[in-house]
């Protein structure tokens, strides 16, 4: 009875603890969305100049190994950035300089930021790469495009877009285009998770032991999925790593036949955090992930369902286990 209530005591202070994943996700690096930026070229090609999408299209980044300084222009053609052989630089003057600090754009721009002023320098980087939100590759109306409202069952290029720049005073553009992706069932893929869980939990009645290598490879899963999200800008990962680390604890353990306080604490917090705090990847179709969405959405779907069979089984165990016993 009292591991029971120490469980629940450590998992209520654990939800209690502020995350913040939801203001990460959605602030920098969005963990999944139904949009498609793609950058299709130079025009015309600038040797030693790459641009591309990153963060799941959320930036552009420019690499300029041309030994030149290359100007990236603002939303009305001012100077807004400059990325010289020495580093890289923002105009302060600039209102993109301000709009362009998060995603949404709703940093708010000071009344000494003009288009019209003369540019004022300042330095943000010793590198020649430089990563920024543009208003200009994004769907910025609320609600579905029209044409996704008319027909969702398909994609649908929006527009093609692009991005002015300029060395010395010859001016070229990045272009690229802007596509919405129909969202994949995700009905299907809590189906999926809720069945997995199931049937492990059956597993788990027969002896919590059998869920020993199910601990450790869905922590193992788990921790790479989080691990791998977070070196591409995806933040609030560090629940997910933590919860992945217990789970691969408790799957040792529990071979060892021993702590079913902590498979069922690592499961539940795995469900939570590895899981359920990313489950928006069930529902859009473009993940921030190395691979294909099906990929992140499968790793998803083992951590929810591998954790409510791991935390069932373990509470289960807890309670037959003798009041009076000093070990589990």
């Amino acid at each position: 009875m009292r591991r029971t209530a120490l469980f629940v005591a450590v998992l209520a202070g654990t939800l209690l603890v502020p995350t913040g994943p939801a203001s990460a996700h959605g602030g920098e690096a969005p963990d999944a969305t139904a949009y498609r930026t793609e950058v299709t070229g130079l025009s015309p090609d600038e040797p030693g100049l790459t641009v591309r999408t990153v963060e799941a299209g959320a930036r552009l980044e420019l690499a300029n190994r041309t030994g030149r300084t290359i100007e990236v222009l603002g939303y009305q053609g001012e100077p807004y950035l400059e990325v010289r052989p020495d580093g890289t630089y923002e105009n302060v003057n600039s209102p993109a300089t301000y709009l362009n600090q998060t995603l949404d754009g709703d940093t708010p721009v000071p009344a000494s930021a003009s288009p019209t002023a003369a540019p004022q320098w300042r330095r943000v980087s010793a590198g020649s790469t430089v990563r920024w939100h543009d208003q200009r590759t994004r769907w910025l109306a609320a609600g579905l495009p029209p044409q996704a409202r008319a027909d969702p069952s398909r994609s649908h290029k929006l527009r093609d877009w692009v991005v002015p720049l300029r060395e010395g005073v010859r001016t070229f553009e990045v272009r690229g285009s802007l596509s919405w992706e129909p969202p994949p069932p995700a009905w299907l893929w809590w189906v999926g998770a809720l069945t997995l869980g199931a049937g492990l939990m059956a597993l788990g009645r027969r002896g919590a032991r059998s869920l020993g290598p199910v601990a450790l490879a869905a922590g193992t899963i788990t921790l790479g999925y989080a691990v791998t999200r977070l070196s591409l800008g995806v933040g609030g990962q560090a629940p997910a790593i933590v919860a992945a680390a217990l789970a691969v604890a408790a799957g040792v353990l529990t071979l060892l036949g021993r702590t079913p306080f902590l498979l069922a604490l690592a499961g539940a917090l795995l469900a939570i955090f590895g899981g359920y705090a990313d489950a928006g990847v069930f529902g859009q179709a473009i993940v921030l992930f190395p691979g294909p969405g099906w990929l992140a959405r499968a790793a998803v779907l083992v951590a929810i369902g591998a954790g409510l069979a791991m935390a069932a089984t373990g509470v289960l165990r807890l309670r037959a286990a003798p009041i009076s016993s000093d070990h589990d």
